[in-house]
């Protein structure tokens, strides 16, 4: 295949991987402050997808990690094809429409990584793959974050209940005011869809600028051309705006029952874990710091439950994440390294899974009229006092 038109068909692709991307991570802002009521659905995916556009024109120092550090290229590395990186984009694009059908908050971000070494160990081989950053800046960030972020978000919601609690007469309606905690909801899960902006949007930007230095249109070693950048901000923030509303239910209640001061709590958490690894070019994955945030708030409120069953298959899809994307884009490459014939065949193949999937998903539809019940997360729970023992012999 012509190679102007393999660099194109690999932009094209990235791009619709930027708008899965979207529409599967909008949970990570939104899910907690439509479950409480703090924002209605369609406002938040609204609010989601602006912050998005907006945060991806802040930094490129993940971009920067994905172009020049995940894959050896250049004079002193492996000259990577545009064929091997449209097999690893096939490879994440699947996965990611695959756990969305399953209603999976899994990684975007291990599903392109393990897509891309999937391919390029099969396209080129081991040595092209610089396992060093992997280790260092996927899977070291991939453990650390949502442990961090998930204790952050245990005490943070600690403090909120501490501080808020009231004392009542036994019998009373304790009312504590923690409804006001929906108003701090909309600043953080703001932040939040900023920070995923700032992040997320740029593993797209590193993949369109790899291509692009593999096709010999950018020099090695430099950073996204703006019109990448704002490529890939618009296609971040059409895919948030779609929605994603399966994993916005699974996050939104499906791990645990949010409470106003949770919610805060948790995406206060995420929003600083992703910040401070944009600004360290970590290629953090939003999702898992997202689940970790809501799991640590959940068990910092007594009188409610962790739903570990979900919060379990939710783990499993976060370890398969990676090696199953990774199997994929080696099938793609090994079938994409015939040439013109087997690239054609990739795209029709991929396509008619992608396409099988949203039928799928048509069955049991779920939108923004059905996505969450909305609790009465104003009222705090009253617990019964325990009752002091009783004296031995005394009636």
């Amino acid at each position: 295949m012509d190679i102007t038109a393999m660099i194109v068909l690999v932009i094209v692709l990235a791009l619709f991987f930027d708008f899965t991307n979207g529409f599967h991570d909008t949970a990570n802002a939104m899910a907690t402050p439509i479950a409480t009521g703090a924002i209605t659905p369609r406002l938040a995916v609204a609010l989601a997808a602006v912050l998005n556009l907006v945060g991806a024109f802040l930094s490129t120092e993940v971009a920067k990690t994905i172009s020049g550090g995940l894959i050896r290229e250049g004079e002193q590395g492996i000259h990577i094809t545009p064929e091997v990186i449209f097999a690893g984009l096939m490879g994440a694009v699947l996965w990611n429409v695959f756990t969305w059908l399953r209603g999976l908050p899994s990684s975007s971000s291990h599903a392109l990584f393990g897509g891309l070494i999937g391919a390029a160990v099969v396209g080129i081989g081991f040595h092209s793959v610089n396992f060093t950053t992997v280790v260092a800046k996927v899977i070291l960030p991939a453990v650390a974050a949502p442990l961090i972020a998930g204790f952050s978000a245990w005490l943070c919601t600690r403090l909120a209940y501490g501080i808020t609690a009231r004392r009542t007469v036994e019998g009373a309606k304790l009312h504590q005011g923690r409804a006001t905690f929906r108003i701090g909801q909309i600043f953080t899960s703001s932040l939040v869809a900023l920070a995923h902006g700032t992040n997320d949007a740029q593993k797209t930007m590193g993949i369109i600028t790899l291509v692009l230095i593999a096709g010999g249109l950018q020099e090695t070693g430099s950073g996204p051309q703006f019109w990448v950048i704002a490529a890939c901000a618009v296609a971040i923030a059409v895919g948030t705006y779609a929605g994603g509303w399966r994993i916005i239910r699974t996050l939104g209640t499906g791990l645990t029952e949010v409470k106003p001061a949770q919610g805060f709590s948790a995406e206060s958490s995420t929003a600083a874990a992703i910040l401070a690894s944009s600004h360290l070019g970590f290629a953090l994955s939003t999702t898992q710091v997202a689940s970790g945030s809501v799991i640590g708030s959940g068990l910092g409120r007594r009188g409610t439950t962790v739903r570990w069953g979900t919060a379990g298959r939710i783990g499993v899809g976060w370890l398969l994440t990676l090696p199953a994307a990774a199997v994929v884009g080696a099938l793609a490459a090994l079938l994409a390294g015939l040439g013109t014939p087997g690239v054609l065949a990739t795209a029709v193949l991929g396509s008619g899974a992608v396409l099988w999937m949203f039928v799928v998903s048509q069955r049991d539809k779920v939108g923004h009229h059905n996505v969450v019940e909305v609790q009465d997360a104003g009222e705090a729970v009253e617990f019964p006092r325990r009752r002091p023992f009783a004296r031995k012999g005394s009636k």
